[in-house]
């Protein structure tokens, strides 16, 4: 994807910004609600959407991959279901909405399959990324946020908030291989990611974010 356009300003004073961010983390890390505040503050230039189910291909397969009933789904099925959303995904919004000079926010992407399907099920990560050329064309976010914390913290919070999915009610060890291939794959791009302490509170996190985002010219506000 070539680099953000900040050469002239729109009508409201706003640096048209062309970016793809995508937010990750394990369960209970807080990351939607990270996503729903930065798509907040950044109005009708942002566009939401998630994996599984940011469309109406999607919600359908988010049913099947989400379901607790749904024991029998191997691994590499699981794998395949989600890479068939991303792939409705990216074709019927993120690229439409990077073609229309917007911010792309996306809960979960391609990071999501190589740590819960490779870390997590043992898929191997050549798999994984060869389906990640097919289903996405190479396209790969601009910037990661990885909402981090421990995950007993995680869980805790999931536990609070009622019945659990398919992938939240999997065992502990399951979710800590999660949360270490997160860091392993940040620890290999420094670059692409950042990191949030998602023990603190929403308000604390978001701050952070946002200041991140600013840094990096990724907002679109007045004199980025």
């Amino acid at each position: 994807m070539p680099p953000p356009s900040r050469e002239r300003t729109d009508d409201a004073g706003y640096n048209p910004i062309v970016a793809f961010i995508t937010f990750e983390g394990i369960e209970g890390s807080g990351k939607s609600t990270q996503l729903g505040l930065t798509a907040e503050r950044l109005g009708d230039r942002a566009v939401v959407t998630k994996e599984p189910g940011g469309t109406a291909i999607g919600r359908a397969l988010r049913e099947v991959l989400l379901d607790p009933a749904r024991r029998e789904l191997t691994p590499m099925a699981e794998l395949l279901l989600y890479f068939a959303d991303r792939a409705q995904n990216v074709a019927e919004v993120v690229r439409p909405g990077l073609s229309q000079g917007r911010v792309v926010l996306c809960d979960r992407y391609v990071e999501s399959s190589l740590v819960y399907q490779g870390c997590g099920r043992g898929l191997s990560r050549e798999a994984i990324l060869s389906l990640a050329e097919l289903a996405t064309g190479g396209l790969r976010p601009d910037l990661i946020v990885l909402l981090d914390l421990p995950v007993e913290e995680g869980l805790a919070r999931v536990g609070r908030r009622g019945s659990q999915d398919r992938l939240e009610s999997e065992r502990t060890a399951f979710h800590q291989r999660v949360r270490e291939g997160y860091l392993d794959l940040m620890a290999a791009e420094p670059e692409r990611w950042c990191r949030l302490d998602a023990t603190a509170e929403p308000g604390t996190v978001f701050a952070r974010l946002w200041e991140t985002l600013q840094a990096r010219k990724l907002t679109g506000g007045p004199g980025s």
